[in-house]
C-alpha cells in the first residue's frame, strides 16, 4: 500500500511539474507575441548562451566524432568496410549525437547558471522588487533567455555535429589510413539536407526544454542558498533526462518524415 501511495504521489508531482513548465512556456510565448522584448538583454544572453558555449560544444563534438570513428573503424576493418566509417559517423552526429550531446552540455553549463541566477534573485526577494516596480519577472528574466536559447541552440548543435565530422575525417584519414577520397565521397553520398534539418529541429526542441525547465526551477527556488543549490542540481538532472526521453520520440517521428537514405 505504501508503494502505491508513493507512486501516486510521485506521478502527481510529475504532472504538477509538467504543468508549471507548460504554464511558464505559454506565458513566455504570449509575452513574445505581445512584443514585450528587451533587445539589449536578448543580445547579452546570446553572447552568454551561444558564444561562450562554443568551446564546450566544439570539444564535445570533436572528441565524440574522433572516438566514434576509431571504434567504428576497428569493427568495420574486420569486414573490409572501412569506407563506411564516414557515412556512419556523419549520420550519427547529425541525427543523434550532435543534438543530444550539445543539449546536455548546454544544460549543464547554461541551464545551471540560469537557475542559480534566477534562484538567487528569488531567495533574496529581488523578484518581489521587480513586481513592486510593475515589472513582469517573466518579461524581464525569462523572455530574453528563451529568445537567446532558441536562436543559439540550433547553431550549437550544428557546430557540435560539424566538428565531430571534421574530427572523424582527420582521425579516419590521417591516423587510421582510410582513403580520403572514398571517405569524403561516401560521406557526401549518404548525407542529405534532411539530416541537417533533423539536427535543427532537435536543437529547437532541446532549447525549449533547457530554458523553461531552468527558469522554472529558478523561479520556484526557496530556503536560501540550500534551495538554490538543490534547484541547480534538479535543473541539470531534469534537463538531461528530458532531452534523452524527448529525443527518442523526436527520432521516431522525424525518421518517418525524413527517412535515412
Amino acid at each position: 500500500m505504501a508503494v502505491v501511495e508513493f507512486t501516486v504521489r510521485l506521478f502527481v508531482q510529475f504532472l504538477a511539474f509538467l504543468g508549471q513548465v507548460a504554464a511558464l512556456a505559454g506565458e513566455t510565448l504570449l509575452s513574445i507575441g505581445a512584443g514585450r522584448i528587451r533587445l539589449r538583454l536578448v543580445i547579452q544572453q546570446i553572447a552568454e548562451i551561444g558564444f561562450r558555449s562554443q568551446l564546450v560544444v566544439i570539444v564535445t563534438g570533436g572528441f565524440t566524432g574522433a572516438v566514434f570513428t576509431a571504434q567504428a573503424f576497428f569493427q568495420f576493418d574486420v569486414l573490409n568496410m572501412e569506407t563506411a566509417v564516414g557515412p556512419v559517423v556523419a549520420l550519427s552526429m547529425f541525427r543523434e549525437l550532435g543534438p543530444v550531446l550539445a543539449g546536455v552540455m548546454v544544460a549543464g553549463r547554461v541551464g545551471a547558471a540560469m537557475t542559480a541566477e534566477i534562484g538567487t534573485m528569488k531567495v533574496t526577494q529581488q523578484i518581489d522588487a521587480l513586481r513592486a516596480l510593475a515589472v513582469n519577472p517573466v518579461d524581464y528574466l525569462v523572455v530574453p533567455r528563451a529568445l537567446a536559447m532558441f536562436i543559439s541552440m540550433p547553431f550549437l548543435v550544428v557546430e557540435c555535429a560539424g566538428f565531430g565530422i571534421l574530427a572523424s575525417y582527420y582521425v579516419g584519414v590521417e591516423v587510421l589510413g582510410i582513403q580520403g577520397a572514398y571517405f569524403f565521397a561516401n560521406t557526401q553520398k549518404f548525407s542529405e539536407s534532411s539530416d541537417i534539418i533533423m539536427t535543427l529541429v532537435k536543437g529547437f526542441f532541446f532549447a525549449g526544454i533547457v530554458v523553461f525547465i531552468s527558469c522554472r526551477e529558478g523561479l520556484e527556488a526557496k530556503n536560501g542558498a540550500v534551495g538554490v543549490g538543490r534547484a541547480t542540481t534538479a535543473t541539470v538532472v531534469n534537463c538531461s533526462l528530458a532531452i534523452l526521453i524527448v529525443n527518442f520520440f523526436l527520432t521516431m517521428a522525424l525518421n518517418i518524415v525524413f527517412p535515412a537514405g
